[in-house]
């Protein structure tokens, strides 16, 4: 089942690097309180997600906090060494906090998950947006053609704050 306006967020554990290493970020603590602008995509280093996606949050971060977003989250179905190292290299450092989903098991909670098996990618995330307040989802921006980043994109999340 796909998670919806007016939902709760669902309970599980993702993984931030940190500098002593991965650390567990247990989703009922983080969206405790909070406005949080969460985007997930398929995968870190990729063409659309690098080249769209992720530069359209890191430019707009101070936009988005100026409109009372807490914090600016980027999820992937990776480990937190491979979204640590694609949130430095994009420069995302103090403005977009980037999260592993390692195994997936967010992203099956949320019912966004994708079979990218005949890409040779396993189970991943699919394009979207959201923004969670105090631990429901408010908005979501469900991207409905692979190779985009528009529907799920900064400018279209902005337009809805």
């Amino acid at each position: 089942m796909t998670i919806k306006v007016g939902d709760r967020i669902p309970d599980a554990t993702l993984m931030q690097l940190t500098d002593k290493g991965p650390a567990p970020l247990k989703t009922s603590e983080y969206f405790a309180g909070r406005k949080v602008v969460v985007f997930a995509l398929p995968g870190a280093f990729t063409p659309t997600c690098s080249n769209q996606h992720l530069p359209g949050f890191i430019q707009n971060a101070e936009t988005f906090k100026a409109k009372g977003v807490d914090e600016i989250a980027c999820l992937s179905v990776n480990d937190a060494f491979v979204m640590g190292a694609w949130g430095k290299a994009q420069g995302a450092g103090g403005k977009v906090t980037m999260l592993g989903d390692g195994n997936g098991d967010f992203t099956k909670a949320l019912g966004l998950g994708f079979d990218g098996s005949g890409f040779g990618m396993g189970m991943r995330s699919q394009r979207y947006s959201m923004l969670v307040e105090d631990g429901v989802v408010k908005s979501l921006n469900m991207e409905p053609a692979g190779g985009k980043a528009e529907v799920s994109g900064a400018e279209n999340m902005l337009k809805q704050l």
